[in-house]
């Protein structure tokens, strides 16, 4: 086992709930918190868009990375539910999974990304392919 900041780094078999469950406090209930907190004006507006973003474990997990792949996998799939919830409301919720570093390569043979390349990813997301549930970066 290893840590990463207050993260634990384990294998499925070595993961404890309380390492689980750091992870889904973090990556889970932060973004239904957020939500929470800007969805009844997007409602009465009729508009609005909701940006999830997770790394490729949430798609890939690995198993040394138990834990984060978990709650990000929770993560992703309540931002599609949430999508098919909100279709026909001119509200978007979309996952978008990034599957590169940014920046500096952090991973052997990683593609990177710019920032700027992933603006373009999300206001294209904003603007123009507002019916997509999840949307995939591999830099």
């Amino acid at each position: 086992m290893g840590t990463f900041g207050t993260t634990a780094l384990t294998t499925p078999a070595d993961t404890e709930p309380a390492h689980v469950q750091h992870e889904i406090e973090f990556q889970l209930y932060g973004a239904i918190a957020a939500t929470k907190a800007v969805l009844p004006a997007m409602r009465e507006a009729g508009t609005g868009t909701l940006l999830f973003t997770t790394s490729a474990g949430s798609m890939n997990p690995q198993p040394q990375t138990a834990p984060i792949s978990t709650a990000m996998a929770a993560l992703r799939n309540w931002a599609i539910n949430l999508h098919k919830e909100l279709a026909d409301t001119g509200i978007q919720a979309t996952h978008v999974g990034i599957d590169a570093t940014i920046g500096t390569p952090t991973f052997y043979g990683q593609p990177r990304a710019t920032a700027d390349q992933l603006s373009l990813l999300y206001w294209d997301l904003h603007t123009t392919h507002r019916d997509r549930a999840e949307r995939i970066f591999r830099g």
